[in-house]
């Protein structure tokens, strides 16, 4: 609520959900149970999404692309005023941490579900937060958060600080606008990059500039406050598992924090709310230098969330308490549920993001309709905003769902979440599923040594391989052959060979991808965990987290020169051009980046497939491409 504008007093009967996916959902799930009205509002690409299902009411706000959706808060305002509802949720993302918008919604005499407007600004911008804090005597990371945004003036702090060194959005958050340089040439082209990105993604492209830790730990704590000046912390959680600064595994509590320590970062983040008048859900994020393990002395004030995160379902789990349901409570005036000492800690909980993503193409994200969507059940916490029937859209983050598991132990929560992720199925959408199950197997994780460059040092065990296993390609014939044996009885048209006299060689032609065998059936080699979804053109065989699509071998072998790189660059998904780095009649080399889209909030840079001279760009910045539309053409230097 805006300032002046006191709570409301009272429970809130009705309340609109500014956001969309499995947050949405999570909302939902409170204010019914609570008995609050619901309305979702969406997309036309949300149009048929779990949220807007299982709301009371849903209101349509425009277009795909968030600019012309959720991030319309006129919009979303006509829609409170035309459901009767009472408050607005923000969720997280899109205009959660947007303080004019929070202005709006107190102006418009409805409540904010948020903390107010000068908290959410003195958190927003990171270089004014670390003064802030630094008054308060939370101890900040060094760097440069000086108002003189020259590439100049910033290169010389860079170079005085010292390489390596973390150029970061002082508008950033959830990993965008973030870029770590290791070499003073490599500066001016990272400072340019940060700047689209912070520019597309926050609308701001000033950068502030820290001391980047060689062994970084992601220390967050979730806090609390109400209309009263009282707040509280709810434990600390551990983000470091991350991949390009997106969090990827978070746990609670972190491992490796003696009670010392805990005491020190936990009443940091406390004073640091106080600090701002905060009220409400927030987190407060501390980098840590875990060279010489967790210590009170290394451990920094980085930035503050002012908004519910993502990663509190492990914060639920360990304290038994619904923080959205405290969220609803705190804006309606109400005096926090619980005082510090009646919070307790029980337990350990890991929450793993499953994105739509290909981890063995550099997690380049996956679009596209979710045909078969098989999530676990049972002993995991499950979080989800699509279904299957649903689509993956380029407008998005990746992420489709959370799996959380809580365990008296942490390497029980492990075991528990591996063996949830390698129980995903989906398809024809490639997930991360195997590649969680297999970082939380790592004996590096299970042993708790990790900091934010545990997935770079792993990646090569992480990724996995992309030849399906043994046992996939027994499965799929078994399905191939039951199935071809179901739908004929003719010896001739049936899957295995067929002998006049004798016993029939039960042998399959499969393909997958570009490669063929001929596989002899054996049931007993089929068995175990492997999975099978039977299409019209083929057989999905699903393997701890992992698809992979087998169909019976063409006898067609495709010309060689047909699939030689052309020197055509087409976009791998759709997005909007970024930058166009080179022109007509340069010279380049191989890998040499020609074009960069944007796509599901992350730039993907389109290299040179060889060494050559760029004939044409076809793309200027701005431009929306479709998948695949060439957008350059390089021809080799002797053509």
């Amino acid at each position: 609520m805006g300032e002046g504008i006191p709570a409301k007093s009272g429970p809130i009967r009705s309340v609109l959900i500014a956001n969309r996916g499995e947050i949405a959902v999570r909302v939902i799930r409170t204010a019914r149970r609570l008995g609050i009205r619901t309305v979702a509002v969406h997309s036309d690409a949300d149009a048929s999404s779990p949220h807007v299902r299982l709301a009371d009411q849903a209101i349509a706000i425009g277009p795909g692309p968030a600019r012309d959706s959720y991030l319309r808060g006129d919009r979303i305002l006509e829609a409170a005023r035309a459901s009767g509802a009472e408050a607005i949720h923000p969720g997280y993302g899109f205009l959660s941490e947007n303080a004019a918008f929070a202005e709006q919604v107190s102006a418009a005499g409805l409540i904010w579900i948020g903390p107010p407007p000068a908290a959410i600004r003195a958190m927003g911008a990171k270089d004014a937060a670390k003064a802030l804090m630094s008054a308060a005597g939370v101890p900040v990371t060094p760097g440069y958060l000086g108002e003189d945004q020259d590439d100049a003036r910033l290169k010389a702090e860079a170079d005085k600080i010292g390489y390596p060194v973390l150029i970061k959005a002082v508008a950033g958050g959830g990993g965008k606008g973030m870029r770590e340089v290791w070499r003073g040439e490599d500066f001016l082209e990272a400072l340019a990059s940060c700047r689209r990105e912070a520019k597309s993604s926050f609308g701001d492209d000033r950068v502030l500039l820290e001391t980047f830790v060689s062994t970084p730990r992601h220390i967050e704590v979730q806090v609390f406050a109400d209309s009263r000046g009282d707040a509280v912390h709810l434990f600390e959680r551990d983000c470091s598992l991350q991949r390009r600064h997106q969090k990827v595994i978070e746990e609670a509590p972190a491992p490796g924090l003696d009670a010392a320590t805990r005491a020190a970062v936990c009443d940091a983040a406390v004073r640091a709310a106080k600090a701002v008048g905060y009220r409400g859900a927030g987190t407060v994020e501390f980098i840590a230098d875990a060279s010489q393990g967790l210590r009170p002395d290394r451990i920094w004030f980085m930035e503050m969330n002012t908004r519910l995160q993502v990663e509190h379902a492990v914060t639920e789990m360990i304290t038994g308490l619904d923080l959205v349901e405290w969220q609803f409570r705190v804006a309606a005036g109400e005096p926090l549920p619980l005082t510090q000492d009646q919070i307790r800690l029980d337990g350990a909980a890991i929450e793993a993001r499953l994105y739509a993503e290909d981890p063995a193409a550099d997690f380049r994200p996956s679009i596209g309709p979710l045909e078969h969507f098989v999530l676990p059940e049972g002993r995991v916490r499950v979080e989800t905003g699509v279904a299957q029937g649903g689509e993956i859209s380029p407008f998005y983050d990746p992420m489709i769902a959370k799996l959380i598991a809580h365990a008296p132990t942490r390497e029980q929560a492990a075991a528990r979440l591996a063996e949830a992720c390698r129980a995903v199925e989906v398809w024809p959408v490639k997930t991360n599923a195997a590649f969680l199950a297999r970082a939380l197997s790592d004996p590096d994780y299970l042993q708790a040594r990790v900091d934010t460059g545990f997935i770079a040092r792993h990646m090569a065990a992480l990724a996995g391989s992309e030849e399906p296993p043994a046992q996939a390609w027994q499965a799929a014939a078994q399905a191939l052959y039951q199935a071809g044996r179901g739908a004929s009885p003719d010896p001739w048209s049936r899957l295995e060979g067929f002998r006049a006299n004798g016993r029939p060689v039960l042998e399959i032609d499969l393909q997958c991808g570009d490669e063929r065998r001929r596989v002899a059936l054996d049931q007993a080699a089929a068995a175990g965990a492997v999975r099978t979804l039977v299409s019209r053109d083929g057989v999905v065989a699903f393997v701890d987290g992992q698809a992979w699509r087998f169909a019976p071998a063409r006898a067609v072998v495709e010309d060689d020169a047909a699939v030689q790189a052309d020197g055509m660059v087409r976009a791998p998904l759709p997005g909007v051009i970024a930058a166009t780095p080179v022109k007509p009649g340069q010279a380049v080399v191989r890998g040499q980046i020609l074009v960069v889209v944007e796509a599901m909030k992350t730039e993907h840079g389109l290299a040179a497939p060889f060494d050559g001279v760029v004939q044409q760009v076809r793309v200027q910045a701005g431009e929306q491409v479709d998948e695949g539309v060439v957008v350059a053409v390089v021809t080799k230097g002797d053509e």
